[in-house]
């Protein structure tokens, strides 16, 4: 079929710009003042028509309209005229094609298809999403898992149990913690330099017990706080240490 004018497939249905079928018809009469008085007939804006601005060649913006095949085959029977005959027999060729049932299938596909193609890129972008979130996991995971261990525990620990966190002897530690500048030994006991000493990184208690001279003696032994050992893992780590759940986790 010869196109006599240029119809739009790009929206629910088939339209035609009013002035392009304003001037199909070679009506004499003004667009400005003719397309209102067709309107007169019944037609309505928003089912029949929606109006648009287009630049004119003054470069002013003009108002247009792009009509519904129904209302563009009513205008040209209005016409009265062999022009508002032929384009009236056109539309209706255009509709029988838009309503056969092989393009009603072939719009059904389309939809189809673009619908795919939306749910296919919103798949991958939540793949990308969900790829993301699990490194930042996998990345976050080593330090949330102890710092998770340290939390849930309030008890004061001896260096020998936060050294097994790391694999670790409690000389070691005692060790590492001396050459850091942290503690030094005095009379068997290891105690903080003043500059740490008031951090509540360690509490000291006092044990007696039975001698084997038959007197009751007593020894003193520091613990650590739990903010002690958090103090203890950020050292570590700044070293490149890491406790053992960490070092698991990167294994996985």
């Amino acid at each position: 079929m010869k196109e006599l004018i240029k119809v739009n497939y790009n929206s629910e249905r088939p339209t035609v710009n009013g002035r392009d079928l304003y001037e199909a018809l070679e009506v004499k009469t003004a667009y400005k003042d003719w397309f209102p008085r067709m309107c007169d007939y019944g037609f309505e804006e928003g089912k029949d028509f929606c109006s648009i601005l287009s630049e004119s060649t003054g470069g002013r913006p003009s108002l247009n309209h792009q009509l519904t095949i129904s209302m563009a085959k009513e205008l040209c029977m209005l016409q009265r005229n062999e022009k508002g005959k032929v384009f009236r027999q056109y539309f209706i060729a255009i509709e029988e094609k838009w309503n056969s049932p092989e393009s009603i299938m072939a719009r059904a596909l389309q939809f189809a298809n673009e619908k795919l193609m939306l749910l296919e890129k919103e798949n991958s972008r939540l793949s990308d999403k969900v790829a993301i979130q699990g490194q930042q996991i996998l990345e976050m995971k080593p330090k949330v898992s102890y710092y998770d261990v340290v939390l849930n525990c309030k008890d004061l620990l001896s260096i020998t149990q936060i050294a097994k966190d790391y694999g670790k002897s409690a000389k070691w530690l005692n060790r590492f913690l001396r050459e850091e500048g942290i503690q030094f030994k005095q009379s068997d006991m290891w105690i903080l330099y003043q500059k740490y000493a008031k951090q509540g990184y360690t509490s000291s208690k006092t044990h007696t017990f039975a001698g084997s001279d038959g007197n009751t003696h007593s020894r003193t032994h520091t613990y650590w706080t739990q903010k002690g050992r958090l103090f203890i893992y950020d050292l570590m780590k700044q070293n490149g240490i890491y406790p053992l759940i960490e070092q698991e986790a990167d294994y996985e």
